[in-house]
């Protein structure tokens, strides 16, 4: 009966987990201002309504990469997955002030432990390999002036 209680409390906290991934992938892919808004995501647009650069989606991003090889892929690659990784450590950091179950507030400091790391080594790198600073260097000091 306890391991019964115990599989149903997995594969409840999956789901939610889940569930939790496919509503932000949808926020975010769907440019769903509202439900990104919720979420603690950014959202303003220029004057023409267009994405500020610093507020670009997944696919925008993805975009970005396109035609691109060797250095030039590369400094593109790493910038956008900083600006990437800085957008998680955001999120995750609402989480661990605002979530209501444990799993979530230790989920989140994961999440910013591990992509702490991923932006230190991309900026190893980048220094390394002389791409110098980069765009994600300016959301994040825009983004800590908010």
């Amino acid at each position: 009966m306890k391991s019964d209680t115990i599989l149903y409390g997995v594969i409840g906290l999956l789901t939610g987990v889940i569930l939790a991934g496919f509503v932000a992938r949808y926020a975010v892919n769907s440019n769903n201002n509202g439900m990104m808004r919720m979420l603690g995501m950014h959202t303003s647009t220029t004057s023409q309504g267009m994405m500020d650069n610093n507020d670009m989606s997944i696919g925008d991003m993805t975009s970005s990469l396109n035609g691109k090889t060797g250095d030039d892929f590369d400094k593109a690659f790493i910038s956008e997955m900083i600006i990437h990784h800085q957008g998680a450590i955001t999120m995750a950091n609402l989480a661990v002030q605002n979530a209501k179950h444990g799993e979530v507030k230790n989920l989140a400091k994961n999440i910013v432990s591990a992509q702490t790391k991923e932006i230190n080594e991309m900026k190893s790198w980048q220094a390394q390999w002389g791409y110098g600073a980069s765009s994600s260097d300016r959301y994040h000091n825009i983004n800590r002036m908010r």
